[in-house]
């Protein structure tokens, strides 16, 4: 498990208990650790079930990744190994396993994670926009004047952007997105890896089309075009003519003329 004497978190990218996603390393580390952290037990058990894994099974999600968290600290501290999953994917990644790693680095535990499916890449290599500049902006924020802040950031992002959403925000958020960033292209990716996985590509205003005529099914990720630079040089290059317009404009009425 890494340090012979316990004292190990280790964060488990997992998939759908029904999914052939899973590595043969995660199945070995969830049978090595004395505890698991699931963000459900009730889907959980499906998945241990399924690989024959006996761990026993402690509870760790949103609500409780405060309280629950520093416990499972102190457990890291008498020397256990401890893995942390949620119901699919990657724990920490828009997920309160964030917390815990802050709480294992201020108290000097060794954390590590087993690499494995996470939706956010893997919407991003399969949406036909550029891959080598991203930025990845999860959910947008519930509170209003965070969430205008981070709409008016990605505006003006030229890196390709990756989110999250729920299906029955989609619509909402897509013509909120058409709103403020302009008809850009995107892909949505539905049920990634899953039977009835799809990736619909289409423009922003396209997609709001599409889904209020399609009812959205299933957690959603939106990956959409960065600002084009030279849409950008265009509009400096127009600032500037204006700029040089009203100077110009500006010596002729000085000088008499």
């Amino acid at each position: 498990m890494g340090d012979e004497d316990g004292r190990n978190i280790i964060f488990g990218s997992n998939t759908d208990w029904k999914s052939e996603d899973m590595t043969f390393r995660a199945i070995r580390t969830l049978k090595e650790v004395d505890l698991i952290a699931a963000e459900d037990t009730r889907n959980s058990i499906k998945l241990l079930n399924h690989f024959e894994i006996k761990t026993p099974m402690t509870s760790y999600h949103e609500y409780n990744k405060f309280d629950k968290g520093r416990k499972l600290v102190e457990k890291l501290e008498e020397g256990l190994d401890i893995a942390v999953i949620t119901d699919a994917g990657t724990p920490g990644i828009s997920d309160p396993g964030e917390e815990l790693v802050k709480m294992c680095y201020e108290t000097g535990i060794r954390v590590t994670s087993v690499p494995g499916p996470a939706a956010c890449v893997t919407a991003l290599t399969m949406s036909g926009l550029p891959t080598r500049r991203f930025a990845f902006e999860a959910f947008l924020p519930t509170d209003k004047k965070e969430r205008e802040e981070v709409l008016k950031e990605m505006a003006a992002e030229t890196r390709t952007i990756v989110m999250y959403e729920a299906p029955h925000r989609l619509v909402k958020t897509l013509k909120l997105l058409a709103e403020r960033l302009g008809d850009r292209k995107v892909t949505v990716c539905r049920e990634l890896t899953k039977r009835h996985e799809t990736a619909f590509q289409s423009t922003l205003e396209g997609a709001v089309a599409y889904y209020e005529a399609n009812d959205p099914k299933g957690e959603c990720v939106i990956v959409i075009a960065g600002r084009s630079r030279e849409e950008i040089r265009q509009e400096e290059k127009s600032a500037l003519g204006r700029y040089e317009h009203r100077r110009s404009y500006g010596a002729l009425y000085f000088s008499g003329a």
